[in-house]
């Protein structure tokens, strides 16, 4: 899939993959101007605000340093059947932005099929997950205070300025779940200066870092921040405690009192290690993903259009003669040889125009692209899910 903004960022960066995701702090800034404003802006992450039900720790307002109480800016629409939901009081929250606020909403991803794609295609190059939180900040507010991420980040200014802090990190490759808390900030500071509309920066794991408005006067600020999780060696063990069910000798009680059996407990551990390399995990990782949410493809809704796929990370597909094979999402396909170059078109992550495909490739198309909505790798290309597309993914067949 070649999404622009996965293209811009490695340019801006400096990068030519993602090798080096999590070696280094970086920075750069996009070319294109026009590229900020196609991804998100203030008044579109308002109006998301506005027409979904959104809940704390998801959504979230801060206010002079501290979280303001959900009761301030959240309301309960009732329907005429008394039916409760939660909204947003777009009055309140907009007199708290007015007089300097930070507006937070996490895994933006969820509800905008442009920030969808994008994390997409950012899984697809990174081989990791993506989220995607969005940040909202005017006037004098402050943002967080010095912290640090239990993953790396690459944070896009999208509108306005924001003032940063970038330092050391004072534990090598801390974790959320770890033998240290990792709670004193290093004094070395790696970067301070301002981000402006169109700069990105990359902060790897642990690194500590804050960002405010504090003496910045009237204004705003919109950054996203795409937080990848990379597998580590402890989610490597992790795996194997899983696989380790499967054998006996794993299952049995330990003995207290004279350990017998140890000696096997061990060598069994140790075959297992050897079996199971840190190369099958990161395949496994990729092939076992759960299915991602898509809009079903029903026909009484009407015609097969336009299919993209919709898996996490790449499908693999295998030549093998007269047959070719798909494995994604926990599932393995077979297809007959004549159809890999369909299945080229339909798994490359880009829209597919069911017409303009079988003109390309043969009546082929069609029949595959039903299969692969059947097995959920594909989805019907709504126009909702169109616009997360739209000027930054080209179609497959253009």
């Amino acid at each position: 899939m070649e999404h622009q903004l996965v293209g811009a960022i490695e340019k801006a960066l400096g990068w030519t993959g993602a090798e080096k995701l999590g070696k280094g702090f970086v920075r750069g800034s996009l070319e294109d101007p026009e590229l900020a404003p196609r991804i998100l802006t203030p008044n579109r992450l308002l109006d998301i605000a506005m027409r979904r039900s959104l809940n704390r720790p998801q959504f979230r307002c801060f206010q002079e340093g501290e979280e303001v109480h959900p009761a301030v800016y959240c309301t309960d629409n009732v329907s005429p059947r008394g039916q409760s939901i939660p909204m947003v009081d777009m009055r309140s929250l907009g007199r708290l932005l007015e007089k300097g606020a930070t507006l937070i909403l996490d895994q933006l991803n969820v509800f905008d099929a442009t920030m969808e794609v994008a994390c997409r295609a950012l899984q697809w190059w990174s081989h990791e997950r993506v989220q995607v939180n969005a940040y909202l900040t005017t006037n004098d507010a402050e943002g967080f205070p010095l912290h640090w991420d239990d993953h790396d980040v690459v944070i896009v200014q999208l509108a306005g300025e924001k003032e940063w802090e970038v330092r050391a990190t004072s534990r090598t490759a801390p974790m959320y779940r770890d033998a240290d808390p990792n709670t004193t900030p290093a004094d070395e500071i790696v970067w301070s200066g301002v981000m402006k509309t169109g700069d990105v920066m990359h902060i790897p794991r642990g690194h500590w870092h804050q960002a405010t408005r504090t003496s910045s006067g009237t204004g705003r600020s919109l950054h996203v921040t795409f937080g990848i999780t990379k597998r580590t060696g402890a989610s490597w063990l992790a795996w194997l405690a899983d696989w380790c069910r499967e054998e006996e000798i794993f299952r049995h009680d330990l003995d207290r009192r004279d350990g017998s059996g140890s000696e096997a407990l061990t060598a069994a551990a140790a075959r297992l290690i050897g079996e199971r390399s840190p190369a099958d995990f990161l395949a496994a990782h990729e092939q076992a993903s759960t299915l991602p949410r898509h809009v079903p493809y029903l026909g009484i809704l009407g015609s097969l259009d336009a299919v993209v796929c919709i898996a996490h990370f790449p499908p693999r597909l295998r030549e093998n003669g007269e047959t070719a094979h798909v494995v994604s999402s926990g599932k393995k396909l077979t297809f007959d040889a004549k159809a890999v170059p369909a299945l080229r078109l339909l798994l490359s992550g880009r829209p597919v125009p069911l017409e303009r495909a079988v003109a390309v490739v043969g009546t082929e198309a069609a029949e595959v692209a039903e299969i692969l909505l059947k097995e959920e790798i594909c989805a019907t290309l709504t126009p909702e899910l169109s616009s997360g597309y739209t000027d930054l993914v080209t179609s497959a067949v253009s």
